[in-house]
């Protein structure tokens, strides 16, 4: 009697050990990729932003991506012994599509803030810079932002402009997914004046030689980082690292100075 309750007990036992290693196996299998590691096997590094957006990322005439959020994108790729895959995707869908895995990282001028935080972490800032105001040459009563209440005010929605022109009471705000309707609609007399980044606003009213024209200060300063999922805190290490050695070689300066001159706040 006794030597078959051992047995037994022997078999039980063996049955719990095999169902643990199957068990152990399993949730190894099942183990859910980090977006570093992902991106070390695929050896691409897919790089989301509006695409829109000059001169941080647009596209040009050969239908290829440039700007400085792409050479920025590639140096890091480089630094990280990758290639890049740039993966245009609407401002409001951006948190989204990374949360999904659609893409790696968003190096598109999204700046850093509490609220953001709570549904991605953030690199180092790569870019400091401000909102300024925005007006046609003809318009010389808007220069500080109280100057914005009664009047019609064009921003990104989702974005800090918004907040920032949202701040004025009375001011009617108006909500834009792409900045190049806002500031068309400004042209066209449909808005008194637009809030948008000062490099960005800078370097279209001189490339494409705008009639209209910044005339405030900074109104705040924004800190730009990069997105990336939560939990993956080995990838932001990396990114910062690449960030780090960019600005520390010269690189980055570099990089800055073709784009933007000597234009740093």
């Amino acid at each position: 009697m006794r030597k078959k309750l051992y047995l037994s007990f022997i078999a039980i036992l063996l049955i719990g050990i095999i169902a643990g290693c199957s068990g152990s196996k399993e949730t190894g299998a099942n183990k859910k990729q980090t977006v570093l590691e992902r991106v070390e096997k695929s050896k691409v590094l897919k790089v989301a932003f509006e695409g829109t957006y000059p001169p941080f990322n647009f596209v040009d005439d050969k239908k290829n991506y440039i700007g400085f959020d792409v050479d920025v994108s590639n140096e890091i790729a480089k630094r990280l012994g990758v290639k890049t895959e740039f993966i245009a995707t609407k401002w409001d869908s951006l948190i989204g599509g990374l949360k999904a895995d659609k893409f790696d990282i968003i190096i598109g001028q999204m700046t850093v803030t509490e609220e953001r935080k709570k549904s991605v972490d953030f690199t180092d800032p790569y870019v400091v810079t401000g909102s300024v105001l925005v007006t046609r040459e003809d318009t010389n009563d808007i220069t500080k932002l109280e100057d914005i209440k009664g009047k019609n005010v064009g921003v990104g929605g989702g974005t800090t402009f918004e907040e920032v022109a949202k701040s004025v009471d009375g001011a009617n705000v108006k909500l834009y997914k792409s900045v190049s309707d806002y500031i068309q609609d400004l042209q066209n007399k449909r808005l008194d004046v637009i809030i948008n980044d000062q490099l960005l606003m800078g370097y279209n009213i001189k490339e494409n030689k705008l009639p209209i024209k910044i005339t405030s200060g900074i109104l705040n300063k924004d800190e730009i980082g990069m997105a990336i999922k939560k939990d993956n805190a080995d990838f932001v290490k990396k990114v910062n690292e690449a960030i780090a050695a960019m600005k520390e070689d010269g690189t980055y300066d570099e990089m800055y100075k073709k784009w933007f001159g000597d234009s740093k706040l």
